[in-house]
């Protein structure tokens, strides 16, 4: 049973193979779907404050917990979680509920899944919302390389790839700790230490900056991965030079109604190149870090709301 006040249950749905938990609201408002997909090291829950607000205004929301997340399958084949089985995923989990399409909202990673599913299963989204993380444009050589040249061999998502296995180890010995001291906000500028940030953060004694989360709310997160352990999760960084081979074909112009919510204080940059790639985006930033709709609620909804109501009926394809 799922302990978190006001939150769905969880429903097991099977879907391309594997089983997803998912969260679900407003099944009074069938036909007008919305899914909402969580980045790392997330689950779920990180849209508590945005499913009320959608029910509200006639949304069926969908809410899975991805693969390799809480109690969804955690496959243990590392190319299990390229973009090709992430996408197809979602695009099973509408079939599952009979949508043509869906309007789908995506944070950190889970917006780099939803581009990608606009481009792989471009007739099954009507409309994109990305938090934090705008569209990636492919570089010329494959993503783990470019990123080693640029921030060298400690950078976190080169790390992941190039010593499988130690990260996990250090993050599932110290989920809750590497959890409270990650999800912060108004974090002092420092310069950055030596070493892997996020086995640097699982190892440190005290957080910086201020909590973004209830200590109840933590304990949401912490429980589950305290479960299900970080390995799946972190599988999906594996396949990043899988996800450049297989979109090497793919059209990359994205034509969809999109909307981008960025936090001017994230490390993550604003693209320089978004409108050429999503010509129909809107821009909106908010004065948060990273966890945008976990630091601003009400702020990220309104965005959200507004954008909807515009674009309500606008499918662009």
């Amino acid at each position: 049973m799922f302990d978190a006040t006001n939150f769905p249950e969880p429903t097991s749905i099977d879907v391309n193979g594997i089983t997803l938990e998912v969260f679900e609201a407003g099944q009074e408002n069938a036909g007008r779907p919305i899914v909402l997909c969580h980045g790392w090291p997330e689950h779920a829950y990180s849209w508590r404050n945005q499913i009320p607000a959608l029910v509200a205004v006639g949304y069926h929301v969908i809410v899975p917990n991805q693969r390799g997340y809480g109690r969804s399958s955690r496959p243990e084949t590392v190319t299990d979680y390229d973009l090709t089985h992430l996408t197809s995923d979602l695009a099973a989990l509408l079939d599952h509920y009979n949508y043509d399409d869906a309007i789908f909202v995506g944070h950190d990673w889970g917006a780099n899944v939803v581009w990608g599913l606009a481009m792989l299963h471009p007739t099954r989204v009507s409309k994109i919302i990305s938090l934090a993380l705008p569209y990636q444009e492919r570089t010329e050589k494959p993503w783990i390389a470019f990123m080693e040249d640029i921030f060298g061999p400690d950078n976190y998502f080169v790390h992941f790839n190039r010593q499988p296995g130690v990260a996990d180890a250090v993050l599932d010995a110290n989920p809750k700790r590497f959890l409270r001291n990650l999800y912060r906000k108004n974090v002092p500028a420092t310069p950055p230490e030596p070493g892997m940030m996020m086995i640097n953060l699982a190892k440190a004694d005290a957080p910086l900056g201020e909590p973004v989360m209830t200590d109840q709310d933590l304990d949401v997160f912490a429980s589950a991965f305290d479960q299900s352990g970080f390995t799946g999760s972190i599988n999906w960084y594996r396949n990043l030079d899988r996800n450049w081979e297989i979109l090497a074909e793919v059209d990359p112009i994205i034509t969809l109604p999109a909307l981008m919510i960025y936090g001017d204080r994230d490390m993550i940059p604003k693209s320089p190149s978004l409108t050429k790639f999503v010509p129909n985006v809107d821009v909106v930033s908010l004065d948060c870090g990273h966890w945008v709709q976990q630091e601003m609620p009400n702020e990220t909804n309104q965005a959200i709301l507004a954008w909807l109501a515009k674009h309500d009926g606008d499918t662009g394809q």
